[in-house]
């Protein structure tokens, strides 16, 4: 009788479950809310059924779907499996296209990307640039970090990529001593928005942004950084550029920053 009822609970669990997971892929993602409704409720679920976490999920989508080897192949496996399965912050494929076209304009020898996440963004700068260029890669959550090395390791491009665990503020002022850094021509902002401008800030005191070093920043519209937008814009060292586009596999308004600092 137990056994029973424990079944028809389970089933109950699993059928309202498909049916909020249909009623939100029925519903426009243009939406904000139904975005949060996707991380908030959505994920918490998929997490507590399978007994795993988005960026495994991600991590197995990437293993069943892209081949070893061919970063673009990866990039691809994760965008389907963003779109059609699972939304995550990746930086995703329209903005992965303005990353893109900075990153083959600057040609950078030198990248720093703070917050690497699954290691997506890591991928498509990591695929682009030349042979003895050295991307840095930071990322505060040890788990997430775990998960990254192995994408970055599938895609090929494990040589061209340095992971770092640990936060952006502790790990800017030991860039030049523990990784021989002079400065940066690239850096790619992708991490906690309230950390745009301080890091920024940190960036430039510790001698890391040359004449030219070019800043790109995601989600300055959606989550938003307006305070990254008011010191970027507002300050005399830096041209500054924007890009609209979405949020990440949604119709949600967003957009990159594009900063050159002038010295």
């Amino acid at each position: 009788m137990e056994c029973c009822c424990l079944t028809v609970c389970v089933g109950t669990v699993a059928l309202l479950f498909a049916l909020l997971w249909w009623f939100v892929r029925a519903l426009n993602r243009s939406s904000f809310w139904v975005l949060m409704w996707n991380v908030f409720i959505i994920e918490q679920l998929r997490n507590k059924f399978t007994q795993t976490t988005r960026p495994q999920r991600i991590l197995k989508a990437v293993q069943k779907n892209a081949t070893k080897g061919d970063p673009d192949s990866v990039i691809s496996a994760i965008d389907h499996y963003c779109k059609h399965s699972e939304w995550a912050m990746n930086v995703g494929d329209e903005k992965g296209s303005i990353l893109d076209s900075v990153v083959s304009e600057v040609n950078p020898s030198t990248v720093l990307e703070l917050g690497t996440y699954c290691g997506y963004s890591a991928v498509r700068i990591a695929r682009l640039l030349s042979p003895g260029s050295k991307l840095i890669t930071v990322e505060f959550n040890p788990a997430i970090a775990a998960i990254a090395k192995q994408i970055i390791a599938y895609a090929g491009i494990q040589d061209k990529v340095t992971l770092v665990e640990g936060s952006s503020g502790d790990l800017i002022p030991k860039m030049k001593e523990c990784f021989g850094i002079t400065s940066f021509d690239f850096i790619f902002l992708d991490h906690w928005k309230d950390r745009y401008v301080p890091d920024t800030k940190l960036l430039e005191e510790c001698g890391l942004l040359r004449k030219g070093t070019v800043l790109l920043a995601d989600n300055v519209i959606c989550p938003g950084a307006p305070e990254y937008l008011k010191y970027i814009r507002n300050n005399r060292r830096y041209e500054s550029r924007y890009y609209p586009a979405h949020l990440e596999y949604t119709k949600v308004e967003d957009g990159l920053e594009k900063s050159i600092f002038l010295g």
